[in-house]
């Protein structure tokens, strides 16, 4: 199957900006549901497109399902719990900082996931690429810390666990594709997003099921705007899904950081939280990160 090979670059925008609109409306959520219900609302909500998605795939797609082994369970496995926990981690920290600051303190991931991606998967990056990627999570680090004023560690603490969490989840997503027996990357990518998905939600409706039943009941009656938090999240995971089969997980997820100005846009247009000077400055460094990743990495 021939690939463009810019193409990865295409679907990491388009997923990082469907991931900006999803934690605006997941955002909106936590208040009314609690960390976890929010949390939850992405998957259970997200589960059936995921299905839309591999139905029309697999209709599209002239290739036999590809064999389900216990690596590829694994690995999905372990994509999958890191994301629930990341999830929610970033939440708690979205109701202690602005909206873009958190979405700063969750892409400190880029270095992270560059370790886990070299260490587990094997993958190699140039000098250019370490180099973009240090550039960029520099960015992030301005971005997120405030000389001269008195700050809780609380927030930063959970964004950077967070960080870590997501970028052991986009590791665990990619060793789950590359297990895949198929020709067709499309097909890899969203047959793990929907196995993903499926754990995902059978894991924490259970667990609420038990430990939170009225909260359980107060996702099905918002159904309304989890609905919509839960195609953007399908949408969103699809097109990472696709990437992280194309590409890396350390370039993906450093040109995945373009969804922070996205979350400024957000900040500003929706949320109405003004942009600092020092901010714009770190945005800056995160675009001239990007740049040098898409030109020399």
């Amino acid at each position: 199957m021939i690939v463009m090979p810019w193409l990865w670059a295409v679907f990491t925008v388009i997923a990082a900006a469907a991931q900006t609109a999803r934690n605006a409306l997941q955002r909106s959520l936590t208040e009314r549901l609690g960390t976890i219900g929010a949390t939850h609302v992405r998957f259970l909500y997200g589960f059936p497109f995921a299905l839309i998605f591999l139905s029309g795939v697999h209709l599209a797609v002239p290739a036999r399902a590809p064999d389900i082994s216990v690596a590829f369970l694994v690995w999905t496995t372990v994509g999958a719990m890191a994301q629930i926990g990341a999830t929610a981690l970033m939440l708690a920290a979205m109701r202690e900082r602005s909206f873009v600051v958190t979405t700063a303190y969750t892409k400190t991931e880029p270095v992270i996931v560059a370790l886990f991606g070299v260490v587990l998967l094997g993958d190699h990056l140039t000098g250019w690429a370490w180099t973009a990627i240090l550039i960029a999570t520099s960015g992030i680090i301005l971005m997120s810390w405030k000389p001269g004023t008195e700050q809780s560690l609380r927030p930063a603490v959970l964004g950077v666990v967070s960080a870590a969490l997501f970028g052991l989840a986009s590791v665990g997503f990619r060793g789950a594709i590359r297990t895949l027996d198929t020709e067709s990357f499309v097909l890899a990518a969203t047959t793990t997003l929907a196995w993903s998905l499926a754990i995902q939600t059978a894991v924490l409706t259970a667990y609420l099921a038990l430990a939170d039943r009225p909260g359980l009941m107060a996702i099905f009656r918002a159904w309304r705007p989890s609905l919509a938090a839960g195609f953007l999240g399908a949408f969103a995971s699809q097109f990472w899904f696709l990437a992280f089969a194309l590409e890396t997980v350390a370039k993906v997820r450093t040109l995945a950081l373009v969804e922070v100005l996205f979350a400024g846009i957000v900040s500003g247009a929706i949320i109405k939280q003004a942009t600092s000077p020092r901010e714009g400055l770190a945005i800056a460094l995160i675009v001239v990160g990007v740049a040098v990743l898409l030109s020399l990495g």
